[in-house]
């Protein structure tokens, strides 16, 4: 049988995907993510160094994969947010994946901090509003996007006479109503004025 080191690779991200979001980064054991990838657990040396390189390469992954399916809009930023809110319900584990990371790690990877920033050039260019202006406003956006996989569960066992779909649909349109009312008061540029945004590829 000839070894397929790119589907060995490719089958540890994804063992390592569900390890990960499940138990987080000191939780997960390598030896577990080897086992349901069916791969030797020193191949996850071999390719990722250690399990923190591991962690990294898979959560850039799953942030690319987020940003091809949620595109940064600037030009519409309440659209952006209800499609962030959609991508975040269909994916908890990401969810988990995230809030594991924000009490294991407090710092970003590079690729994450590049993401980022590029999303904040991409609204000043937009806007033309300051760059903390623009990290500030980013952070807000993502919060309420990200917010109904949080807390949803939590506020719906408190007790509702609607159903959850309803609650999360109502839930939506008042997150894309509030981010629009934000876009409504930032300045904008006209078509063709200033510099053009650059693609941001990965994050939230």
């Amino acid at each position: 049988m000839v070894y397929d080191s790119a589907a060995t690779r490719a089958r540890l991200l994804d063992a390592a995907y569900a390890e990960f979001s499940e138990r987080g980064l000191a939780g997960a054991r390598v030896d577990r993510i080897a086992a349901a990838a069916a791969a030797n657990k020193q191949a996850i040396y071999a390719y990722f160094g250690s399990k923190d390189g591991l962690f990294d390469a898979m959560l850039a992954v799953r942030l690319g994969v987020l940003s091809d399916a949620v595109p940064f809009t600037p030009e519409d930023l309440a659209g952006y947010a209800g499609a962030l809110f959609d991508a975040m319900v269909e994916s908890p584990e990401l969810v988990r994946l995230t809030q594991w990371k924000s009490l294991e790690r407090s710092d970003a990877s590079e690729g994450e901090a590049e993401a980022y920033r590029l999303k904040a050039v991409a609204l000043q260019a937009a806007t033309g509003i300051d760059q903390e202006s623009a990290i500030d406003l980013l952070i807000m956006i993502i919060a309420m996007a990200t917010a109904w996989t949080s807390t949803g569960a939590a506020l719906q066992a408190l007790g509702s006479r609607r159903s959850a779909t309803a609650r999360r649909k109502a839930h939506r349109a008042a997150v894309v109503a509030g981010v629009e009312a934000i876009a409504a008061t930032l300045p904008s540029r006209a078509p063709g004025r200033g510099a053009s945004p650059p693609r941001a590829t990965a994050g939230a």
